[in-house]
This record gives C-alpha cells, structure tokens and sequence, in this order.
C-alpha cells in the first residue's frame, strides 16, 4: 500500500478502507492504519478487570509527561501533585467519569482514549489544552468544551455522537476526528475556519454540504458513508487529500476548484468512467479501485498529472486484461506503484 501524507493519520488508529467498524468488536479496535493488530491496545480476556486504587500508582511531581496507560485506573484522583504535567495519557482504563482535572492547569494535551466514558464534563478549567483525545468511549454529545478555545486537535472517534454541535468557540481547531459514530448530517462547521483536516468515515452522511467556510481545509475523508454525490467542495481551494472510498458515487464530478488535490480516493463506489480530472496536474495518488472502469482510453484524463506515481485500478473489469500492468505503465509513464506492487525497472 502506497505511504499516504494524511497529517495526524497515524495518531487516529484508523483503518484506510473504513475506518474502525461501529460495532467496536475487541479486534477492530486493536487495529492501527496500516490494518495491523496495535501491540499497545490489548486483548480481551472476557473478564472484567477490577479497578485499582491510586494509591498504589506513584507519582512524580516533577513530570511533565505523565503516562498512566492500562493501569486499570477507574476513577479520576490524586493527581494534583503534577502541577507541572504538561501531557497526561490515561489510554486503555476502567475511567467513567471526567473529574478531578481542575487543579493541572499546565496541561496542553490529555488523552482518554479507550475508557468508559460516557460525556464530556469538568473541563472548563483546562484553559491551556490544546490537544483533547477522547475516542473509543461512549459519548453521545458533544459538549461541555466551551471553554477550551486554546484547542487545535479534537479526537472524537468511535463514539456514539448522533450530531456534530457545540463547536462554534473552537476557531483555532485545526483538526477535528469525528469517525465512526453514528453523525447523518454535515452542519455546524461554520465557524471552524482554522480547520486543515476533518475526518468523518464510518458515519451515516448522505450528502456533501456545509463545508463553504472551511477555506483552509486540506484534507477530508468521508469514507464509508452514503454518498451518492460528488458536491459542496467548490469553496475547499486549499483541499489537497480527498477520501471518498466505500460510498455509493456514480459519478466523478464536483472538483473543477480543486486545483491543488494530491491525493484522490473514489475506490469502492459505483463509477463507470474516469472523467472531469484532467484539471488535476498536481495528483501524485488516485485511487479507482473496486469500480467499473472498462476502458483503457480513460487514462487520458490522468495524462496531466505530471507527478502521479500511485494507481489502484484492480478489480475493475480492465484488470482483466493480461496487458493490464503494461498498458498502464504505457498511459501513465510517471507511475511507480500499481496496485499494491511497485514498478521494477
């Protein structure tokens, strides 16, 4: 698989092709980007594990970086003495409840990635944070973050957020994680204008709306959605990186004003023809694979593409052709990557 530049991927744990499944079984979660079991996210037993009391975790003041992961930690405590925390992880516990935070005033980033969570609460006074990961829990809201205007990076993942809400305050995020949850409408992303990088796979959204203000957007990934239509992206100038796999498109189209996409994933839709991208001279990847591309002469719409080095076109109906690597390579001469094989030369 070709090396994507997505900015914050690998700190998301999301699969490529569809990010975490919402069933959230043990083995889905264990997953990283690249499809590999986490060595970090460990297996259940089928036991439940019993918390431990904090007295027995030793602290030390002069930390900066406080890292408390799978301490089988179930409740918030005895955390005031890290006044000088600056980064606190409590990935992989038992923790229920947000609390007992207020006093870590230093804090910048605070990860609760993989708890019991069940709402976003006693946060107000964290005023320096600027980067929040609560993914992997059980929230269906987004709320109580009002307070948090210092924040660039909000991980959100594999939650049960119904809507995207509240969000208006946080003018300086420039990274928003809201996949797999169970979100229908794009809407309340007016006010995000700082916003490089959205990601929403795995939801339940229909249509491509409400995304005008996102001027400075850079990457977007919408995969596993229901998508039917390429549209609403006319504003997103800066747009480099777009994710549009496993959704329902028939047709590529929408993308005259995203001149300065790098990177272009339609793979596992509906389309029939590649069409309306000979504009795209900076694309480096394009990924059309699990469609019903039948003929070759659609290569020439990726003739400009000057710097295109990765294709996937497997599993289209041209793939059966014993030439099919050749006549790629021969259309697209710049290609090092097909499919998942690099070109020997």
């Amino acid at each position: 698989m070709a090396s994507r530049s997505v900015g914050e991927l690998q700190e998301m744990e999301v699969d490529r092709k569809g990010e975490s499944e919402e069933s959230g079984d043990d083995e889905t979660k264990r997953k990283s980007i690249n499809g590999n079991v986490d060595p970090n996210q460990p297996a259940t037993t089928g036991k439940e594990e019993s918390p431990v009391d904090m007295d027995t975790i030793t602290l030390d003041p002069e930390e900066e970086d406080v890292d408390l992961v799978h301490c089988r930690i179930g409740n918030i405590e005895g955390l005031e003495v890290l006044q000088k925390c600056k980064t606190l992880s409590l990935r992989q516990n038992l923790i229920k409840k947000i609390e007992n935070l207020d006093s870590l005033r230093s804090l910048r980033e605070l990860d609760l990635y993989d708890n019991q969570i069940r709402k976003l609460e006693n946060l107000q006074n964290l005023t320096e944070i600027d980067q929040l990961d609560v993914s992997f829990n059980m929230l269906r809201k987004v709320e109580g973050l009002e307070q948090l205007t210092q924040l660039k990076k909000l991980f959100l993942l594999h939650n049960k957020i119904g809507n995207i809400a509240n969000l208006d305050h946080l003018t300086g995020l420039d990274m928003l994680e809201l996949g797999s949850n169970r979100i229908r409408i794009l809407e309340n992303l007016d006010t995000l204008s700082s916003l490089q990088s959205l990601f929403l796979g795995t939801n339940k959204i229909t249509t491509l709306q409400n995304l005008d203000g996102l001027h400075n957007l850079t990457v977007l990934s919408i995969q596993s959605n229901r998508i039917t239509k390429i549209e609403g992206l006319q504003n997103l100038l800066n747009l480099r990186e777009l994710y549009l796999s496993h959704n329902g498109i028939e047709v590529i189209e929408g993308l005259e004003n995203n001149k300065k996409l790098t990177t272009l994933d339609i793979a596992a839709n509906r389309v029939k023809k590649i069409e309306n991208i000979n504009h795209l001279t900076d694309l480096q990847e394009f990924w059309m694979n699990d469609n019903q591309i039948d003929n070759w002469s659609d290569l020439d719409e990726l003739k400009n593409a000057k710097s295109l080095e990765t294709v996937y076109l497997e599993r289209n109906p041209v793939q059966k052709d014993p030439q099919y690597r050749r006549k790629i390579m021969l259309a697209l001469p710049s290609v090092r990557q097909i499919d998942a094989t690099f070109i020997r030369f």
